[in-house]
């Protein structure tokens, strides 16, 4: 048997590269039924196109930026279990 038939199917290659492509695929459905779908805006520019999709995205990079600003007061040094 060759190493591929031994691999979860959840982490062979190909598994993987049709995972991504449907996700895409997912995704950009969801951003094209905007188009169709009629919006109730509450405040104006949640009715814009794609409004979920890029708050979303922004709002993500926020919170990792957020994080990593966080780790410079809550870092433990690497023996900080040791001492």
């Amino acid at each position: 048997m060759n190493d591929q038939t031994q691999l979860h199917w959840l982490v062979r290659p190909k598994t993987i590269k049709l995972l991504w492509r449907l996700g895409f695929a997912v995704l950009a459905v969801l951003v094209l039924a905007d188009l169709v779908i009629h919006q109730h805006a509450s405040f104006g520019i949640d009715g814009s196109f794609g409004f979920y999709s890029w708050y979303g995205l922004l709002t993500c990079f926020a919170m990792i930026l957020f994080s990593k600003f966080l780790a410079i007061f809550l870092k433990r040094g690497d023996t900080y279990y040791d001492d």
